[in-house]
């Protein structure tokens, strides 16, 4: 938008600019900050949808709500872009995901109205609930908690975890579910078709009403009688509507289904929930990409936009390239598994919720009854693809790197302790980009390597990719873990056949005596130029593929330190615990003296940026690599 053309928005520098416009003009506002958020996206692209689907939701917050001293907590956190631009960010949101720039997710050391950092989904109840009981210790009774949540974060155990405790409580908090029927692809699951039924009548609102009222002029309104009474009216809304409602089943009040597109609407409803204390939902129904006919028609393509758009039409602006370029390591993992499945009946496919970005939707299409898509439940995925390993059958789990974490102790517990054939397929592992610290995979090779009966490996490219796949599926193999990263690999020509590959065995690219480097991984690659520069420099450069952090291959390490004094380890991961670790406890247990040089992701979380910014940040591109061998060459 043409700053010359914004009546409003430009005037809005924080909630109390927003409360002095009259309430007749928030839809006005609300356009403007439609219309604001497509025009920055268009140039600079991140999240889209989902953000565009809140606009009257964030406005009415902030109208109604005194942040920051009452709490916003916005679950999926790239729900929260109008919220940013209505907090004081609106003239450096065009920095947004950018290096250096603001976080494309709410983060408490950015801003005051950030009331909580989020990334993943399905932490604000519970952070809400702890905020209220804290604000109730400190005798802030005034204090409101919303939890926003929606985008297909109810399906996660974490918001029913949450729930159940709140209902045991008196906490100020208010759930607003922003119901849009979709996470990144259409959202699944029973409860996700309960609440597309899910409808509380009117006369059954004004009923429960006009008891409590009845009750108060008695002076009869307890405690004791309005638990009866939800009690009794649990049974009478099953006359009233479809179904008994889940949310007063747990004595929460529940309010809506109502328009989550009218402001106005919903600055009255909001204002009247500040009036009732306790535990309470209200159900919104949104649009994810509300405002732009490209987005509403296909949410899950414009979920996130990666490339410049025309704002009119929708249609990339970035050039297409004419060169045959290699696919995407997720795309290889998509067409491969299909390949194995009709080889192997036993193949399962299961992923939560990342069908289309981890490319099992391929697998999905070609084979419904094989793949499952379980919504945002981490934990639950990988113990339900532990009863399908225990039955007999060969689930590929994929799971983003970053997510995995989330459900650490099903893989020991439920998986690697008995044994199970489980394949999980580790996808975004290593620095994603623009999503930052919440979305880095940098810690699945550290953690996934301390458990017993696991396989870990990385690829270095597609074609290793397919052959570890094939590989794990093969009997009797046991718990395995592939890490991959995001984006795309080096082989234009990748579809090569299969072929085993022996657990544990790394391989030597390339002999020399002067110094050795150690990847895993696509971060080999790199080191090819590198090599090829010290090379012309006079010196003899050794390279070794290590490939599997567990088991690591120790003939291969016997082999290094039996031969190189000076030795440089290079993983895009976490060296805290990673494959440079490994090799350094290989080192001391077997009493070998040598300079070992680890290059990775340091010892801090990793902001966001450009994968080229962020491996510099690190130094661990290129020319920071080279200088690092350069000067221990001269030691």
């Amino acid at each position: 938008m043409n700053e010359g053309q914004s009546r409003f928005l430009n005037e809005i520098n924080s909630p109390e600019d927003l409360k002095k416009i009259n309430a007749n003009d928030l839809p006005l506002v609300c356009s403007e900050l439609r219309e604001f958020i497509i025009d920055a996206l268009s140039c600079n692209p991140g999240h889209f949808g989902a953000s565009l689907g809140v606009v009257e939701l964030t406005v009415a917050l902030h109208y109604v709500f005194n942040a920051p001293y009452d709490k916003i907590i916005w679950d999926v956190g790239h729900q929260a872009y109008g919220h940013k631009i209505l907090t004081g960010r609106r003239e450096v949101f065009h920095t947004n995901r950018k290096h250096k720039g603001i976080s494309g997710f709410p983060n408490i050391f950015e801003s005051k109205y950030d009331a909580f950092g989020v990334g993943h989904s399905s932490t604000s109840i519970s952070a809400a609930l702890g905020m209220a009981i804290a604000a109730d210790k400190l005798g802030k009774t005034d204090q409101q908690t919303i939890a926003v949540i929606g985008d297909g974060a109810m399906t996660a155990g974490l918001a029913f975890e949450g729930i159940n405790n709140l209902a045991t409580t008196k906490a100020n908090v208010l759930i607003i579910l922003n119901d849009n029927n979709m996470a990144i692809d259409p959202n699944v699951g029973g409860f996700s078709e309960y609440l597309v039924d899910i409808a509380t009548s009117h006369t059954y609102n004004k009923f429960r009403q006009e008891v409590f009222k009845t009750l108060e002029k008695l002076n009869l309104a307890n405690e004791r009688s309005k638990e009866l009474i939800t009690k009794v009216n649990n049974n009478i809304k099953t006359f009233f509507a479809k179904q008994t409602n889940i949310f007063e089943g747990f004595n929460i009040r529940y309010f809506g289904p109502v328009d989550g597109h009218d402001v106005n609407r919903l600055v009255t409803i909001l204002n009247d929930l500040k009036d009732i204390p306790g535990p309470k939902v209200l159900h919104i129904k949104t649009k994810k990409g509300k405002g732009f006919e490209p987005a509403e028609e296909n949410q899950t393509a414009w979920h996130a936009v990666g490339t410049r758009f025309d704002k009119q039409t929708g249609e990339p602006l970035e050039p297409k390239k004419d060169i045959k370029t290699p696919p995407k390591f997720q795309d290889v993992f998509g067409h491969t598994i299909v390949e194995l499945a009709e080889k192997n009946e036993k193949i399962m496919g299961i992923t939560p919720a990342m069908p289309t970005g981890s490319s099992l939707n391929i697998m999905m299409e070609k084979m419904p009854d094989r793949a499952f898509d379980v919504g945002i439940a981490e934990q639950h995925a990988v113990t339900f693809s532990a009863g399908l390993a225990i039955s007999g059958f060969v689930p590929f789990c994929n799971i983003y790197s970053t997510f995995m974490q989330r459900a650490y102790d099903q893989v020991i517990h439920d998986v690697a302790l008995q044994n199970l054939n489980v394949v999980f397929c580790l996808d975004r592992g290593g620095l994603v980009g623009a999503d930052g610290a919440t979305h880095h995979g940098v810690f699945d090779l550290a953690y996934m390597r301390t458990v017993p009966n696991i396989t870990v490996c990385s690829p270095m490219d597609e074609s290793e990719l397919r052959n570890l796949m094939y590989t794990a599926q093969l009997p009797d193999q046991g718990t395995w873990a592939i890490r991959y990263p995001r984006g795309t690999g080096s082989m234009t020509e990748w579809r090569t056949p299969f072929n085993e590959i022996e657990i544990g065995k790394g391989r030597k690219l390339k002999d020399g005596k002067d110094l050795a480097f150690i990847t895993i991984g696509p971060v080999g690659k790199k080191i090819e130029f590198i090599i090829k520069k010290l090379e012309e420099n006079g010196h003899s450069i050794a390279h070794f593929d290590l490939r599997f952090v567990k088991p690591i291959d120790e003939d291969l390490l016997h082999e290094v330190f039996s031969n190189f004094k000076k030795i440089i380890t290079v993983e895009d991961g976490t060296i805290v615990g990673g494959m440079g670790s490994a090799v350094i406890e290989f080192m001391a247990d077997n009493n070998y003296n040598a300079v070992v040089k680890r290059i990775g992701v340091p010892d801090r979380f990793i902001e966001h940026g450009t994968v080229p910014e962020l491996y510099h940040e690190c130094g661990m591109d290129q020319e920071s690599i080279l200088k690092a061998a350069e000067e221990l060459l001269k030691k």
